[in-house]
């Protein structure tokens, strides 16, 4: 798929020397590059809408970048990503069956399969849909657009594929089933199933606020109300500004002749007879849409108190009423429930999402307020939505809701009373709120810092530490969405056997604000939480130990943690063998220190550093553990002893503006780095062996020192000609390095960087002439020691090779440079095998390359943009890590995400280690549990009462002892399909089809023209020649074969010749039309006639015609 990419030519410039190879021989190959996203926690900043499976208890999120979240439990999330970057206008699940529908803001209609995690089908709609419905439990659609137009669709799921029906109404067919005048051009604005009716009722809003319940099944309308309907003096109105509940007589509607437009609309009652319908002038009106036994059409002049207008607020000018959601209340059966309004309040006021508890268990003439609440909003108002209890266990009286605000915050509340939502004084009323949080927070708490590292250790050795930080892991899982009120459950979970759960392969770290830090288990997809580090000593305060988290690092030989923050305070945990650690060891620049615990405590923490007041900026471990290398930001670096433990040097700033250390490298000679190691695994360190530290400034200073006596082995600093902002620096083991005769025809000349380096030896000139024979000696005993390795320095504008032996030898000639044209901001190493390396680049544009070591040949490119929807903002990098194998982890404000870059690479074994978004067991069980649910209210064997009225509603359907949920389901699908695979008007019984219909005579119009005269045989000019053939020309005009009669649709046909009057209007119709088609004929026997005699003259013609030329010679030709 990348293909097009990497035979694109690189867009920077190489200097390389004319003996150097072009081909890599140790290199990864351009097939290897293949970008992924393999783990995406969070919401995105952007989201705008909610979707929610009742009955997999998932939710879904659609952002405004085209991206859809999807968040069930156990940490189970999964990012679905348009190939469109666009917002979504509509979002719901087809519940319970595993699939997600969107319509997108360029009208695409796209089904999600959340099993499978991918888009299964698309259709492109023509025109601007204004309103989308899925049918409660099935798989039908209705679509409203700009023009009025009703149609409907299906997903079929075995063949991915969305289906039109042939049920297309538009709206002057519904206009005149519902007996009235739709002006031009109205747009369908709501569309509301009725599952009460199973399917044989809709209700559809139109833009100027008439309100049709339409019938399907037998194509009429059974409610219609509007605007005029305002005008009667028995409504009444119902104030509920101020917290309080006014209602009196509505004298005010007399001149309400204005058409009211609709901005939102929803059911209120469980019978659906009840609909709430908000307007752009902020008012909200109860409907009361019952129908009668008669089911004959609702129009009366006077209805009997049907409509309550609802205001919120008493101001002239409000906002409009965007969004309207309901939550019934069992316990007044019916004639009551919590309404959730946005908007409709004073223009200017404070953004709320208005909650009002209504009773009308009197009538709706009769409404009471029982209670309102001003939920204030936790940021910019998105998305609320209100959901079912049905399947819970307890607290099936509760209320719950879900409120998404920006940037991408979602709350849960669940309360049992509105009551208790009511802001205490000083208090307001989050406290009452759940908030949902990321399993990786970045936001609540900051995440300041991120690192991944790749282990191989016993499982217990961390999840021993969940034990110390008991409370923490608990408040974590209530946030994550594991705490018994937390309504997300969905997903099933990848299981893992009994061999995986003994070890952990790769574990992510990040550092935050509040000086905590936490710790996951990040072998699988779904990450999980070990521990939660927090540095509270009782009895032992430590100046600056609550600073924001600046660095860390993770010595996997022993499983040491060093941790470093902003206030110069280094930790140091050790997770292996630590289960009788009591004490402490606190060493400071003047004092050397051991506190005791208490016996009831327990910590992890071993030894606290605090040398120097300025922030870690890089921490490495050296010689498997023992020696703890950290860089800080005022430009020096330590050398300290974790086994003492001391520090064992602190060297001066090596860059004269004091520029900050951003990395640190170790390298071990070859012939003590093996002695090294073996007397690490016995506790004990080699004092003898020879290790080189190389730290790197920002200011592009790079300096190699001893790590035992801290002696400078390359004096001046190696830095590039060009002043440059460097980003890091890597020590590479290449099999084929590159020549040393190749800097001479490098880019930048090595005489000029040096003549840029003798500015900074006067900071070196006090030094002892035995140190200088020493740093000699020493020199050259590495030379022979080292082996062939290269330093790869990056900056934001070029990357330089430099050999190590040169390195030593006081030679800082580069021997290879790539002058990149665009800043880079960070970089990581990758390799395939031991000799195969790559590098990754990500640029401060957010694009991501992939090059070869040590070529810089480009691999393949992506971007942040193309995988994640994200750009590159300040500080990105700071939370940027990778593995050796090409994955890279990225945080983007609440969003973390995990990006593997090579194709061979899959470390988290995917896609069979995802979990899946579908449960099909709990699919299958829920209609067992309805079943269950039903039979227990059945006083006698036989249909469920639920099962026994959808039956009674399906018409022609008989009720049959013993079928169950599933069964009538079924049966209500198959009605539906039934009811929607025929055209409007036409019997139900019989079905027709585009291709089976026959052109009628009745159905063509036949126009007849004047005779046309046909000329004599003896006219010979020209003229009258040309005047024949014209006539010929009207004569045969649209005879040709190629040409077919238009064929028009059904609806076109009934709209033209319906008759809505009586019979006798019908008759003397139908006989007017036998009279026209009589004359028809007649006219038609006439031409008839007309063209024989034509034809018989031009046949004359002819013959004589051909008498004359046969007489001719040739020469009178």
């Amino acid at each position: 798929m990348f293909a097009k990419l990497f035979s694109k030519s690189t867009q920077s410039q190489i200097a390389t020397s004319s003996s150097q190879p072009d081909v890599a021989h140790e290199s990864m190959a351009s097939p290897d590059f293949a970008p992924r996203v393999a783990v995406h926690y969070g919401i995105p900043s952007n989201a705008s809408i909610l979707a929610f499976d009742r009955i997999q208890r998932l939710l879904a999120v659609g952002a405004l970048d085209g991206k859809i979240k999807v968040v069930g439990g156990d940490n189970i999330e999964g990012l679905l990503i348009s190939p469109k970057a666009l917002p979504f206008k509509n979002l719901e699940f087809l519940q319970n069956q595993g699939f997600l529908v969107s319509v997108s803001n360029v009208n695409e209609i796209q089904v999600w399969d959340l099993e499978k995690r991918h888009l299964s089908s698309n259709l492109q709609w023509e025109s601007n849909i204004t309103t989308f419905a899925v049918i409660s439990d099935t798989n039908f659609i209705y679509v409203g657009d700009e023009y009025g137009f009703l149609s409907v669709l299906k997903y079929e799921a075995e063949e991915a594929n969305i289906l039109q029906l042939q049920y297309h109404v538009p709206p002057n067919l519904i206009a005149e089933g519902a007996g009235i005048l739709l002006p031009d051009h109205q747009s369908v604005v709501g569309v509301l199933s009725q599952p009460c009716s199973f399917g044989n009722r809709v209700l559809i809003a139109f833009e100027n606020g008439l309100i049709i319940l339409w019938d399907v099944t037998e194509d009429r309308a059974i409610h219609v109300r509007g605007s005029k309907d305002l005008q009667l003096k028995e409504h009444m109105v119902v104030n509920f500004s101020n917290n309080e509940s006014h209602t009196y007589p509505n004298d005010s509607l007399d001149n309400e002749e204005a058409e009211k437009e609709i901005s939102s609309l929803c059911w209120v009652s469980p019978d659906e007879s009840v609909l709430a319908v908000g307007y752009v002038d902020g008012d909200i009106l109860l409907w009361d849409l019952s129908v009668s036994d008669n089911g004959k059409v609702q129009r009366t002049q006077k209805p009997p108190n049907d409509v309550v207008k609802i205001q919120l607020s008493s101001g002239d000018k409000r906002l409009p009423v965007i969004v309207l959601r309901w939550s019934p209340n069992k316990a007044q059966n019916g004639s009551g429930g919590q309404l959730f309004a946005y908007g409709g309040g004073d223009i200017g006021s404070e953004e709320v999402l208005t909650i009002l508890d209504l009773d009308w268990s009197s009538g709706l003439a009769k409404l009471k307020c029982i209670e309102r609440v001003d939920l204030r909003l936790h940021g910019t108002f998105s998305d609320v939505l209100v959901i079912s209890n049905a399947y819970k266990s307890e607290n099936k009286m509760a209320t719950s809701v879900f409120v998404l605000t920006n940037p991408g915050l979602l709350h849960f509340y669940e309360y049992a009373s509105l009551s208790t939502l009511k802001p205490e004084k000083g208090k307001n009323n989050s406290v009452h709120a759940i908030q949902y949080h990321s399993v990786i927070p970045t936001v609540e708490p900051y995440m300041t810092v991120g690192e991944l590292f790749m282990i191989s250790s016993e499982r217990n050795n961390f999840y021993a530490l969940s034990e110390t930080v008991a409370p923490a892991k608990q408040q974590s899982d209530m946030l994550t969405g594991r705490s018994t009120k937390w309504p997300l459950t969905g997903g099933v979970p990848y299981r893992i056997s009994e061999t995986e759960c003994n070890t952990i392969k790769r574990i992510y770290i990040g550092g935050y604000q509040d000086g905590s830090v936490r710790i996951w288990d990040a072998t699988f997809p779904v990450l999980s939480l070990i521990s939660v580090l927090e540095f509270e000593i009782k009895g032992n305060e430590v100046v600056g130990a609550n600073a924001p988290i600046s660095a860390l690092d993770l010595c996997s030989a022993n499983l040491t943690l060093a941790i470093g923050n902003e206030f110069g305070v280094i930790f140091l945990y050790r997770f292996q063998g630590n289960s009788d650690q009591r004490t402490i060891t606190i060493v400071t620049e003047t004092k050397h220190e051991v506190h005791h615990y208490l016996p009831k405590e327990r910590n992890a923490c071993s030894t606290i550093f605090s040398i120097l007041n300025s922030a870690v900026a890089a921490l490495q471990f050296a010689t498997s553990g023992i020696r703890l290398v950290a860089g800080f930001e005022c430009g020096k670096v330590a050398v300290l002893d974790t086994s003492s433990p001391s520090v064992l040097f602190v060297t001066d700033c090596v860059s004269s503006l004091s520029s900050p250390v951003i990395s640190v490298a170790v390298k071990s000679s070859p012939d003590n780095c093996e002695n090294s190691v073996n007397n690490s695994d016995d506790g004990t360190g080699s004092e003898s062996s020879t290790q080189i530290v190389f730290f790197l400034t920002r200011d592009a200073h790079m300096v190699l020192m001893d790590s035992t006596t801290g002696n400078m082995i390359s004096s001046p600093p190696v830095l590039p000609k060009e002043k440059s902002i460097a980003i890091s620096m890597y020590l590479l083991e290449l099999k084929h390095p590159h020549p040393e005769g190749s800097r001479n025809d490098s880019i930048m000349s090595s005489q000029d960087i040096k003549a840029q380096s003798q500015s900074l030896q006067t900071d070196h000139q006090n030094e002892s002439d035995l140190s200088k024979v020493g740093e000699a000696m020493q020199r050259t005993n590495l030379e022979h020691k080292t082996l062939p390795s290269q330093i790869l320095l990056c900056c934001e504008d070029a990357f330089y090779f430099y050999p190590l032996k040169s390195l030593i030898q006081g030679d800082h000639d580069f021997v290879r440079k790539l002058k990149l044209e665009k800043p880079c901001s960070w970089t990581a190493i990758c390799n395939r095998d031991t000799e195969k390396y790559g590098i990754i680049i990500v640029y401060q544009s957010g694009d991501i390359e992939l090059r070869s070591l040590p070529e810089l040949q480009l691999l393949g490119n992506t971007s942040m943009m193309s995988l994640l929807r994200w750009n590159f903002k300040n500080n990105m990098d700071k939370t940027m890590s990778s593995s050796d194998k090409g994955q890279i982890t990225l945080v983007n404000g609440g969003e973390f995400a995990f990006v593997s870059l090579l194709a061979f690479e899959n470390e988290f074994r995917l896609p069979e280690s995802l979990p899946c978004l579908h449960d099909k067991a709990l699919a299958a069980a829920a209609d067992a549990d309805v079943n269950f649910s039903q039979n227990q209210k059945k006083a006698q064997s036989g249909v469920p009462g639920f099962v026994s009225n959808m039956i009674k509603g399906l018409k022609g359907v008989k009720e049959e002892q013993g079928m169950d949920y599933k069964e009538a389901r079924e049966i209500l699908i198959a009605h539906l399909e039934k009811i929607f695979s025929r055209f409007p008007f036409s019997d139900l019984d019989n079905s027709y089809d585009l291709e089976d219909m026959e052109l009628q005579i009745d159905d063509v119009d036949i126009d007849i023209d004047e005779p046309v005269l046909v000329v004599s045989s003896s006219e010979k000019s020209s003229d009258n020649v040309k005047a024949k053939e014209n006539e010929r020309e009207k004569l045969f005009e649209g005879g040709s074969s190629g040409v077919k009669p238009a064929v028009r649709t059904r609806e076109e046909i009934i709209a033209k010749y319906r008759n809505t009057g009586d019979a006798a209007g019908a008759a003397s119709e139908a006989r007017n039309k036998l009279m026209e088609r009589k004359e028809k004929l007649e006219k038609l026997s006439d031409h008839t006639a007309e063209l024989q005699s034509g034809a018989e003259n031009f046949s004359s013609l002819a013959h004589e015609l051909a008498k004359n030329m046969e007489k001719r010679k040739w020469w009178n030709l």
